[in-house]
């Protein structure tokens, strides 16, 4: 494999996982805007030119650094008549997957209102503008956005709005979304209680009542984001920030807590693989144990990052076998990861969701809108911690993150890829902390990912044959992807320099690192 490095830029640097919207954030930088106003420029564009991870129907969540860290956690909650029971009778069976009962209340338009009201120095309207002309004009299908239309046409058979606009998507057609372009320009004209208070509230209900949903108006105008401090915890001689429940961050600063008992740069590449996939397993198994809506946990997340608790979860990796643990809750995703930096030293890691691609099959024609699937997180086992409940937060995936060194930034980073993002933030920063590498050596490297349904290891093709061989032999179910899989994640990470940026984009993508 060829591999990479960052690109240096002395004044800015942004990094999508789609090239037009990478430059629309450059083009937003070249007028003047900052580190915000490019990433929500470029996060408006995202959710036009590749609707299949993110978009006016999603969640929304970022740390920023303007000299101190900041927390926005933009995710809805569920309706508040969405009990287990009225769940289960209308689903008659069938898994809590698409469909009107996996919509929570988007928090991805909020949150980009929230972030500029903070941040921003350009309006809405003006950082929306080629996010209008991409909807209204039309935009080039390529290989990825078609392949995503097909690979889930048979899972969104039952949803016909859907079909309409994305069913039939080809590489080389134009998509045009007419009803999506005539969306945002109300909202850079009305704001956000257009969509949480107003007709596209409306609008969405609707839709979703015509399926059997239960959502109301009530539930959208409740809305609201969340500011909060991220969690931090030292590896090494950093520390890596990420964002408390009910996102799974506590889940990778457990990792690399208990990552941090051992000397891993002098381990052979297979005893280190091994211990690092044995700490995944650990965490994503205690998030599932655990980790909620933070009004529902029974533990607070601290108590996961407690000495003693990281002590006997150290204890319990068997350096020569491989462990199996209960059967988890897949969290299946898409979603799109941004990062953004600025000459001031404003710094952004953002990621925004639909969840499952286009979310729940759920297009709203009237406004354009794909509602995510994000309940579907929720189990339906009374018993479980994030058990579904009305007006429920539920655990979410999505985990911008960032690396500070003497108390200053040094890398701002993170990566798609549902269950695999936690595992994939442990993977790179092993490497750019442990190994010193490139941030664009440490993305383009093979990838593992681990199941947690059945434990079964995923791995890039060029991974070390003899390493694969060492990790079967431990017990480690392999199989087999092929290099650059797109089921690998999209990492993306800026790294902060004395004159100026780094940044590495995910080879997996078809994004750009782009910069002043």
């Amino acid at each position: 494999m060829i591999v990479g490095h960052a690109a240096p830029f002395p004044r800015a640097s942004l990094a999508t996982p789609h090239y037009l919207a990478s430059g629309v954030g450059a083009a937003v930088f070249a007028r003047g805007g900052n580190a915000i106003d490019a990433i929500v420029g470029a996060n408006l564009a995202l959710g036009v030119v590749a609707p299949y991870y993110c978009g006016y129907g999603g969640d929304i969540f970022a740390i920023v650094w303007d000299g101190e860290l900041h927390g926005y956690l933009g995710s809805g909650r569920s309706p508040a008549a969405a009990t287990i029971a009225a769940v289960r009778d209308a689903l008659g069976g069938t898994p809590l997957l698409i469909g009107p009962h996996a919509v929570t209340v988007p928090g991805a338009i909020a949150g980009w209102f929230e972030l500029l009201d903070r941040w921003g120095t350009m309006s809405f309207g003006e950082l929306a503008a080629d996010a209008i002309r991409y909807a209204r004009d039309g935009f080039t299908v390529t290989p990825l956005a078609a392949a995503a239309a097909q690979g889930y046409r048979r899972l969104y058979r039952s949803f016909p709005e859907w079909q309409t606009v994305y069913g039939n998507l080809e590489v080389g057609d134009q998509l045009v979304q007419e009803p999506l372009a005539r969306l945002i320009e109300l909202l850079a004209a009305d704001g956000p209680d257009a969509y949480y208070r107003g007709p596209v509230a409306a609008d969405v209900v609707a839709t979703l009542s015509r399926y059997g949903g239960l959502m109301s108006t009530a539930d959208f105008a409740s809305h609201t984001g969340r500011w909060g401090d991220p969690l931090r915890a030292r590896y090494r001689d950093v520390e890596v920030a990420e964002l408390p429940p009910p996102t799974q961050g506590t889940v990778v600063l457990e990792i690399l807590r208990i990552l941090d008992g051992f000397d891993l740069a002098s381990m052979s590449a297979a005893d280190r693989e091994h211990t690092v996939i044995e700490a995944v397993k650990i965490g994503l198994r205690d998030r599932d144990d655990h980790i909620t809506d933070p009004a529902a946990m029974r533990v607070a997340p601290t108590d996961l990052l407690a000495d003693d608790w990281i002590h006997t979860r150290r204890d319990a990796i068997d350096p020569r076998r491989a462990s199996v643990p209960q059967p988890g809750h897949p969290q299946r995703g898409g979603t799109a990861y941004l990062c953004a930096a600025d000459g001031d030293g404003l710094l952004v890691s953002l990621i925004q969701s639909n969840f499952l691609s286009f979310g729940s099959g759920v297009h709203v024609a009237e406004r354009g809108i794909n509602l995510n699937n994000r309940g579907s997180s929720f189990s339906l086992d009374e018993t479980s911690v994030n058990a579904l409940a009305p007006s429920k937060l539920p655990m979410h995936t999505l985990i911008p993150g960032m690396v500070l060194r003497d108390s200053r930034p040094a890398v701002v980073f993170g990566s798609m890829g549902g269950d695999a993002q936690a595992q994939i933030h442990a993977q790179l920063l092993t490497r750019i902390v442990d190994d010193g590498q490139d941030l664009q050596a440490a993305i383009d490297a093979p990838r593992w990912r681990v199941e947690p349904w059945d434990w079964r290891l995923r791995v890039e093709a060029s991974l070390d044959s003899g390493v694969r061989e060492d990790l079967t032999a431990r017990g480690h179910e392999i199989v087999e992807v092929p290099d650059l899989d797109s089921g690998m994640g999209h990492a993306h990470a800026i790294g902060v320099r004395p004159h100026g940026y780094a940044i590495a984009t995910d080879p997996r993508a078809e994004g750009a690192a782009v910069g002043l």
